[in-house]
């Protein structure tokens, strides 16, 4: 068994590289340094999306999120995010938390 094997045992499953929608996750190897000029654009843009619809609001939620990674106080990853908004993107393909 390779490095890479053992590894890859101790993720999550949602995070296993084997898992084709975890491979088009960002690069785990980014660096994010702060950036309040990107983090302001961002929180710009996503003010300006949202509206009353629940996409317009999930994209804004989405663009906000992301902002966070140019954030010094906030505590994240391009991982997380991307694991989130896959969540949720499934959450609302089954039609909301709860089904009856």
């Amino acid at each position: 068994m390779s490095d890479e094997d053992a590894n890859a045992d101790e993720l999550p499953d949602a995070l296993r590289e084997d898992d084709p929608d975890w491979q088009l996750a960002p690069d785990s190897e980014e660096e994010f340094v702060a950036d309040a000029e990107a983090r302001e654009f961002l929180r710009a843009i996503a003010e300006n999306v949202r509206g009353d619809s629940g996409e317009s609001k999930q994209l804004s939620a989405i663009l906000y999120r992301v902002s966070d990674l140019y954030d010094p106080d906030e505590d994240t990853s391009p991982e997380e995010i991307y694991l989130n908004v896959r969540r949720i993107m499934q959450i609302k393909e089954r039609g909301g938390l709860k089904r009856e």
